[in-house]
């Protein structure tokens, strides 16, 4: 799988807003910790955008950017064979094609090195109106079935079912993960102390009020 598979299996703008929002509460459930998380959730990352991110604590990382211009997607995967510091830059065609009102996330010295190069292997963009997910014209290494590491770091996003994400959760977390519990969140559907407790006992509903304002994530009070 490559840029180019993800961008077909991908949903639509605001229901891959909509999963990131709660696979970001999700694991503000299942860890209260910030810095042992996958995924996150900053809904005022910068004026006028909202920003999704993974980060797997191993180096491989991937950030969402979404606007009213649409959303830009940028991922690496540091082991992937096309990794930006295998040849001092990002492999051709990766981000020659981001249209102009993306080319600053393409820049954002967040999603740089501290030399100012992009740390990207995979990129995906879609402008608001677009009736699809577009990546660059690359040609891609032989040999390998992950070159960009697309595969690995979208996985959750093109299975966007609560089943995925479960499998994924006990497997990270080594605890057991309330299947009816992550179909309630998934639904966004407003968070009560109820779904909280199935899913970490040793939390409250209150102990999330920052991470649900991050998402803005509904929340309710039974």
């Amino acid at each position: 799988m490559t840029a180019h598979d993800v961008a077909r299996l991908l949903p639509g703008v605001s229901a891959l807003r909509d999963l990131c929002r709660s696979m970001a509460v999700l694991e503000a459930v299942l860890s209260p910790g910030w810095e042992s998380r996958y995924h996150s959730f900053d809904a005022s990352w910068s004026p006028g955008e909202e920003m999704a991110s993974m980060r797997d604590g191993s180096g491989d990382e991937y950030s969402i950017v979404f606007s009213a211009a649409g959303a830009y997607i940028r991922g690496f995967d540091h082991e992937a064979v096309m990794s930006p510091y295998g040849d001092d830059g990002p492999w051709p065609g990766v981000l020659d094609s981001v249209p102009e009102v993306f080319r600053h996330c393409v820049e954002e010295p967040a999603f740089c090195d501290k030399d100012g190069m992009p740390v990207v292997t995979a990129c995906l963009w879609r402008e608001a109106g677009d009736d699809r997910w577009r990546a660059g014209e690359i040609e891609y290494p032989d040999g390998g079935s992950d070159p960009d590491g697309a595969a690995y770091l979208f996985g959750l996003l093109v299975e966007p079912s609560a089943e995925a994400f479960r499998g994924f959760a006990e497997g990270y977390y080594e605890v057991p993960v309330d299947l009816d519990a992550v179909r309630h969140v998934y639904a966004l559907r407003p968070l009560t102390r109820a779904v909280v407790t199935a899913l970490n006992a040793d939390l409250t509903l209150e102990d999330l009020a920052e991470d649900l304002a991050a998402s803005r994530y509904p929340s309710a009070t039974g």
